[in-house]
């Protein structure tokens, strides 16, 4: 269904029952809905939670803004290592006020809040700007966007910035396919043929590489989370891997440190993605930090 949420149409799709306690899920960059690991959305719902999917501005079936045009990075990266301020089309502040409206569009007061990567971030922000609407905090795989954390590994972030051969479809794939082969867990191998099979879906889905652009743009401009982190006053869960390529697990500890009583998870052999061995272990730090956050 399309909500209307921040002047903009946002794609979500709502899972048990509508008096349960609500547990929304924000995407990371570039990523639609369809990526959240259907173990970890039906292990909320037998919980007894109902769970809020949308696919953020810029990505999938939510509204594209184009308009904006396609950002340097390489020229804003450099810019933002020089400390200098990036001008972007939107704000990952901006992205969680697209989220609280979703929220008030569904009727939903208060959320236990969940985030991957630049979702997490998103997360974090909801966090901080509507404290009484957040049940609790998890982010998983994010950063507090500190300047002296370590960044991706070189040949990570050159794969992030590089594109496909062409837009056609087995390009597309065959470029994410070795991508994802880069950040992922290397303790938990991926079937590379389910895989293939999920991204040639999402790809059918909706391909969209301006709006990642647009995305991470707002990532790279958004230099003053993490002297906000001190205010959350959500029960934070904090959940890491120790061979992440992309962000790396340093980015998890910081974030947890700057929150007040934040619990911090590392994942031993967890990379940038959640194949079954992950997401269940995901699954048993999360399902028992909801529960005694909303007790």
């Amino acid at each position: 269904m399309q909500i209307l949420s921040n002047g903009l149409s946002f794609e979500v799709e709502s899972h048990g029952s509508k008096a349960a306690p609500t547990v929304l899920l924000t995407m990371g960059l570039g990523m639609q809905l369809t990526a959240w690991p259907l173990a970890l959305v039906d292990a909320l719902l037998d919980a007894g939670y109902r769970v809020i999917k949308y696919d953020n501005r810029d990505i999938g079936l939510s509204s594209h803004l184009d308009q904006h045009g396609v950002p340097n990075l390489i020229w804003a990266s450099v810019k933002a290592r020089l400390g200098f301020a990036i001008p972007s089309p939107y704000r990952l502040g901006d992205m969680a006020q697209d989220a609280l409206g979703i929220l008030d569009g569904l009727d939903i007061e208060r959320a236990h809040v969940i985030g991957v990567s630049m979702g997490g971030m998103i997360s974090q922000h909801i966090a901080i700007a509507a404290p009484s609407r957040v049940l609790s905090l998890t982010s998983i795989m994010s950063s507090s966007g500190a300047p002296s954390l370590p960044s991706a590994r070189s040949d990570v972030a050159r794969a992030m910035l590089s594109g496909p051969k062409s837009s056609q479809l087995e390009d597309v794939v065959d470029r994410t396919m070795k991508l994802f082969q880069m950040i992922g867990s290397p303790a938990y191998p991926q079937d590379l043929v389910e895989m293939r099979k999920r991204l040639i879906a999402s790809t059918q889905r909706s391909y969209h590489p301006q709006g990642m652009a647009r995305q991470l743009m707002a990532i790279v401009a958004d230099s003053r989370r993490y002297q906000q982190l001190g205010q959350i006053k959500s029960p934070t869960l904090v959940i890491h891997g120790d061979a992440d390529p992309l962000v790396p697990i340093a980015c998890g500890r910081d974030t947890a440190a700057r929150i007040n009583k934040a619990q911090f998870v590392a994942i031993k052999g967890m990379g940038h993605d959640w194949p079954p061995g992950v997401t269940e272990q995901l699954c048993a730090h999360i399902l028992p930090h909801l529960k005694n956050a909303h007790a």
